[in-house]
């Protein structure tokens, strides 16, 4: 895990300043990689590559930007969990001189070019360069986990693994419009945009390459959809405990000490349960919860425990305050490089920083609810689907049924989110399943008078759900399957910003076993009603492993993700922060806010689990690290 960046000219035109910049890219990286530090300049100096290092496996020789023979480079940020396999493949091929898997990404290369890519089996993203074609290739994993950011700037390509390093070479910083819509909408931005004017993302399973003047961007892998309606049941549950058992054990490969995250949820419950009994002749387990004492709605507290202590392993907590969230908000905004996914960034950064006080690599249950379908709102839209092909006669219809008579059971899931409910319902019923999901997802329904709508036309952030909901990749016939692709297309790499920004900002690698493309690609094909029988939410991840998990944790109704008492907290001890905070002169001078905004009134209102004050209050934090401190990264550079 570490932190890369790189400049290089599409045209081969030496670079100014080239050293100067990397350094600065490097320092404005540093928290990625508090072990090591390094830059290449090519000898014409027309590209370079700068790294930090968060030294995990080959702690003694991995030392990066690595060089091979030949002078081709690579920079590498992620792990590679299937490199002892791989390096054994490649050892008549290439001679290694490391013991690390960065080594073997640079010989996987060079040996099948942009196809080693379906070879690699871990979390990366890495940039090479190639002597001998005089060309350069960059990747990012299947799913996102690893970042990778870039623009280009009169024929010059830069990138980096966080924004922040970028912004001192672009023009103006100034916020994309239409990200930003993107972000009233669903907290997160569509495609390849950024809240940045003129910065993109790679996309997950995406790779660029430079060669001949030319720069090309292709994606090399998806997910598809290919039901398999040949098996039973038992097959499917017998060959996912085969596949995670042998995710686990290769998420467990370092040269250092792992522990696990532990919410008291299924997912990170699992990992952890299937990690300690690999590490079975450790002699300790370290596991990290985060809780609110708040009230019993905050704190989830006591099944992680009960988790900590059936796989014996030692449980470290930190009980959060309202304290702690005027001391680190700013900071975690700084590290996401701009807001995204809710309010449960700021819990993560404090279990993080708590982690990072006693091991180096942690293990988390992301990914579970997107792949296995652990999302409240499914069972809603779920629900009001199976009434409408009641009404219209054609709920048995092909191979995608879940009745309204079997779902019922398992509706009092829904009591939490009664307020959703009512506002689901009260703009209407049964219309087109992209309409409805939409409406689940879309968060602007609650911004009304506090925006200024005009300013994002007239672009649709509804066309652009549309484009993805509707992918090709999916059977028409099955809404789970729709509604999860959705989400591990977008929603996901949203929460895995967070899970590398805010484990990164201590110098932390997260790794998370359920993002094995192979696991991925087995559940796609299993029948939706099979992974989501009668509407129980992760029905087979249940079934399956319910003799790992003790019977409380497999059958909460409870589970509210990482529930944050912001409306208590600013409705009492953060109230004055908050409105100081929007009282500004240069808070009310946003242009996306309305001269109407009441602060005062949008406290009060704020509902339990509401996001709208959440967001608008990241968003203002967010305009003020970055926009209004364009002086100072720019001066970065003039130093």
């Amino acid at each position: 895990m570490c932190g890369i960046s790189g400049i290089i000219n599409i045209k081969n035109n030496k670079i100014p300043s080239l050293q100067k910049n990397l350094e600065v890219m490097n320092k404005l990286l540093a928290h990625r990689g508090p072990d090591e530090e390094s830059i290449w300049l090519h000898v014409k100096q027309h590209c370079g590559f700068a790294h930090r290092r968060l030294s995990i496996i080959d702690l003694s020789l991995g030392k990066q930007p690595m060089t091979d023979e030949n002078g081709n480079w690579i920079v590498l940020n992620g792990e590679i969990y299937n490199y002892i396999e791989l390096k054994r493949e490649l050892s008549n091929y290439y001679q290694f001189n490391t013991n690390s898997d960065t080594e073997v990404v640079m010989a996987a290369y060079l040996k099948w070019g942009e196809n080693c890519l379906e070879k690699l089996r871990g979390m990366f993203s890495f940039a090479i360069w190639e002597e001998k074609n005089h060309s350069f290739f960059a990747a990012r994993d299947r799913f996102g986990i690893k970042p990778f950011y870039y623009t280009v700037i009169k024929d010059t390509f830069i990138f980096a693994s966080e924004i922040k390093a970028i912004l001192p070479f672009i023009n103006k910083i100034e916020t994309d419009l239409d990200g930003l819509k993107d972000y009233f909408v669903f907290q997160f931005t569509l495609a390849e945009k950024t809240l940045f004017k003129g910065i993109k993302q790679l996309l997950p399973a995406h790779y660029i390459k430079i060669q001949k003047n030319n720069l090309i961007v292709n994606k090399y892998w998806e997910v598809n959809y290919n039901i398999d309606f040949e098996h039973t049941r038992l097959y499917f549950e017998n060959k996912l405990k085969a596949i995670l058992d042998e995710s686990v054990d290769f998420h467990l490969r370092s040269d250092v000490e792992i522990g696990s995250y532990l919410s008291g949820g299924i997912d990170s419950s699992l990992i952890a349960s299937k990690a300690r009994k690999f590490l079975k002749n450790q002699s300790a387990f370290k596991t990290f919860n985060g809780k609110f004492s708040l009230s019993s709605h905050y704190d989830e507290s006591e099944y992680a425990e009960e988790v900590a202590r059936n796989i014996k392993s030692e449980l470290f907590q930190i009980d959060i305050q309202p304290s702690d969230f005027i001391e680190n908000i700013r900071k975690v905004i700084y590290h996401l490089d701009y807001p995204v996914a809710g309010p449960g960034s700021f819990p993560q950064f404090m279990v993080s920083k708590l982690a990072a006080k006693h091991l180096k690599v942690v293990l988390g249950g992301q990914g579970g609810d997107e792949i296995f379908g652990g999302y409240v709102r499914y069972l809603l839209a779920y629900f009001e689907q199976c009434i409408k092909g009641a009404i219209e006669g054609t709920l048995n219809s092909g191979n995608y049924i879940v009745t309204y008579e079997s779902i019922i059971p398992n509706l009092s899931s829904l009591r939490n989110y009664i307020p959703l409910m009512r506002e689901f319902w009260a703009s209407g019923l049964f219309e087109d399943r992209d309409k409805r999901y939409f409406k689940l997802v879309n968060r602007a329904n609650t911004l009304n008078n506090e925006i200024n709508w005009e300013i994002f036309e007239p672009y649709s952030a509804f066309e652009s759900f549309k484009s993805i909901f509707w992918q090709n990749n999916v059977q028409k016939e099955s809404y789970f399957d729709s509604m999860t692709h959705f989400d591990f297309k977008t929603l996901l790499p949203a929460l895995l910003q967070v899970e590398d920004r805010m484990s990164m900002a201590h110098g932390l690698e997260s790794r998370v076993p359920f993002l094995d493309h192979q696991l991925v690609e087995f559940v796609a094909t299993i029948p939706s009603n099979i992974k989501f029988e009668n509407g129980n939410l992760k029905h087979l991840l249940k079934t399956t492993f319910k003799d790992v998990l003790p019977d409380n944790i497999l059958n909460r109704k409870d589970k509210m993700g990482f529930p944050v008492p912001l409306s208590e907290w600013m409705n009492g001890a953060l109230f004055d922060f908050v409105n100081d905070i929007f009282n500004s002169q240069i808070a009310k001078n946003r242009i996306y806010l309305n001269p109407v905004f009441d602060i005062k009134s949008l406290i009060s209102d704020e509902g339990k689990f509401s996001r709208k004050l959440w967001g608008l209050l990241s968003l203002e934090f967010w305009q003020q690290e970055f926009q209004d401190k364009e002086y100072y990264y720019k001066s970065l550079i003039k130093q």
